[in-house]
């Protein structure tokens, strides 16, 4: 994914080696940086994947979510709960989309206050090829095995659970064993 000659040498862990000997214990430091480092890697990959189709990986996660959901709608709120973002960020995504013929706005049936966001069949043939272009580049995540995938998601939940990002306990590959039932929580049954 680089366009440069690789180093030859770990650069975080030549850093870890330093940070030990000038500062203290470099475990956090190296794991941090290495997340960060991580972020890049697959944002580039991702990014570079959904490009040619138009879409940002928060484009991409919002046709996802309408997609799982049981009618392909949820509530705009409902869209800025599950993925995590301000309603600002959600209404942005969402007028992107609309402009490109990808999602339209529709009147929540039972409560005339909210608005509901559906992906189109557009949007659903957009995201099946783009879906197919990040899995061709397994979302950039190359060099683990599907066990390792499995522990490192759990243990990233682990760092999430902690921040506060849900509330149920994880267990030990990041499952939750909650059912994600999107509508029912909307009052869209």
């Amino acid at each position: 994914m680089t366009s440069r000659e690789p180093l030859p040498f770990d650069p975080i862990l030549r850093a870890a080696a330093l940070w030990d000997e000038r500062i203290g214990p470099s475990r956090t430091m190296a794991a941090v940086t290495s997340v960060m480092r991580v972020q890049q890697i697959l944002l580039s990959a991702v990014d570079g994947a959904l490009r040619p189709h138009g879409l940002t990986f928060a484009r991409y996660e919002a046709l996802v979510l309408l997609s799982f959901s049981r009618n392909g709608r949820l509530p705009m709120r409902v869209m800025g709960e599950r993925l995590q973002l301000h309603p600002t960020s959600v209404t942005n995504i969402v007028d992107r989309l609309q402009a490109d013929g990808l999602v339209r706005r529709v009147p929540h049936p039972t409560d005339r206050r909210a608005t509901l966001v559906e992906i189109t069949d557009g949007g659903r043939a957009s995201l099946e090829d783009a879906t197919k272009a990040v899995t061709d580049v397994d979302f950039g995540l190359s060099g683990l095995t599907p066990e390792e995938e499995t522990e490192l998601t759990g243990l990233l939940s682990r760092v999430r659970h902690a921040a506060g990002d849900f509330s149920i306990e994880p267990g030990p590959d990041g499952a939750d064993d909650a059912l994600l039932d999107d509508e029912a929580s909307a009052g869209l049954h």
